[in-house]
């Protein structure tokens, strides 16, 4: 039997300008596109319209920097507000090179804390959702009480990874999908046991769709994928399943060690 082929149906969405309600623009959206949500489906959702959607923007005249946000801003050649609203939204500071600090909030690692100045008005920059595991199950849910179908979300966000060149997608958040599947035990090609191979499904799934809903002015906030073999739930997906603490990071641990 021949498998089904994966697809990705991006959508085309109208900007929407202050707070707006993400379940209704996606019915909207989905009618305008002549397209419908399937059982099984995964919906992958752009952080950044997430972020919209909840009025996560921040207006730079408005804030004013403290004494850190200043040496922030002084080490590593920022403006004092976005180092202000980096030290807002940061867990961790782990250093950074000029224009570019690197951060940890709720586990995820990221430059500059996630806030992105694209796509937004001057002088206003787009923070990282608020609560995007809980908007990501509100949305399942309702979804599945209008259309009586059992789907997957995963909210994906743009990210540079260590010594590549260019962006990828990463799942911010995820409801209703498993996120990792373990295969550990499972043999590779030549019949060794594999000891330590976990696969990042919504990840994986995350820079599939991120490649078809682009990156600058297409405005596709939203892109099914269809026929992804990976395994729904209804169980409430906890965040440590996504993520580690980065101290458990290979990379942040190797260039830890490497300083001593």
């Amino acid at each position: 039997m021949i498998p089904m082929q994966l697809t990705v149906l991006p959508l085309i969405s109208q900007r929407m300008e202050g707070e707006f309600d993400i379940f209704e623009t996606l019915l909207d959206t989905l009618e305008k596109n002549n397209s419908k949500l399937e059982e099984g489906d995964v919906l992958v959702i752009s952080t950044k319209f997430v972020s919209n959607a909840q009025g996560r923007i921040i207006d730079l005249k408005n804030i004013k920097a403290s004494n850190y946000g200043n040496e922030v801003s002084e080490q590593f050649h920022l403006k004092p507000q976005i180092a202000e609203v980096i030290i807002r939204e940061s867990d961790k500071i782990f250093g950074g090179i000029a224009g570019f600090v690197i951060t940890s909030g709720d586990d995820i690692m990221a430059p500059n804390a996630g806030i992105d100045k694209s796509n937004a008005k001057k002088d206003k920059i787009i923070l990282y959702p608020t609560n995007p595991y809980l908007i990501s199950e509100q949305l399942r849910r309702k979804i599945f009480l209008k259309l009586q179908i059992h789907i997957g979300v995963i909210l994906v966000d743009s990210r540079l990874m260590p010594a590549r060149v260019g962006t990828s997608g990463v799942a911010i958040a995820c409801a209703g999908i498993e996120p990792v599947l373990d295969m550990r035990s499972k043999n590779d090609l030549d019949g060794n046991p594999l000891k330590v191979t976990f696969q990042a499904v919504v990840d994986n799934l995350a820079t599939i769709a991120n490649h078809k809903m682009g990156e600058g002015a297409e405005s596709k906030p939203f892109a099914i994928v269809r026929n992804s073999g990976a395994k729904l739930t209804d169980r409430k997906i906890n965040p440590s399943e996504m993520a580690i603490s980065p101290d458990q990071c290979v990379y942040v641990r190797g260039l830890s060690n490497s300083k001593n």
